[in-house]
């Protein structure tokens, strides 16, 4: 669950179908190409909260490493 920008509870119960659902979306890249994204999120984004945290990523693994 989670609070959106208008203070509402958004929450993903089953019985509550609903459009407003909460999402997270989460980009890893360099602060560059972060960057370069930032002006076509301020456009798309109508809603929301946008961060941007430095991170240590301690492992990353894909379907085909072993």
């Amino acid at each position: 669950m989670s609070f959106g920008a208008d203070s509402r509870m958004h929450s993903a119960k089953i019985l509550r179908l609903s459009g407003d659902l909460p999402i997270t979306v989460e980009i890893v890249d360099t602060e560059e190409n972060i960057n370069k994204l930032l002006p076509f999120l301020d456009e798309v984004v109508q809603e929301g909260l946008i961060t941007m945290e430095k991170v240590r990523v301690i492992k990353y693994r894909h379907k085909g490493s072993k």
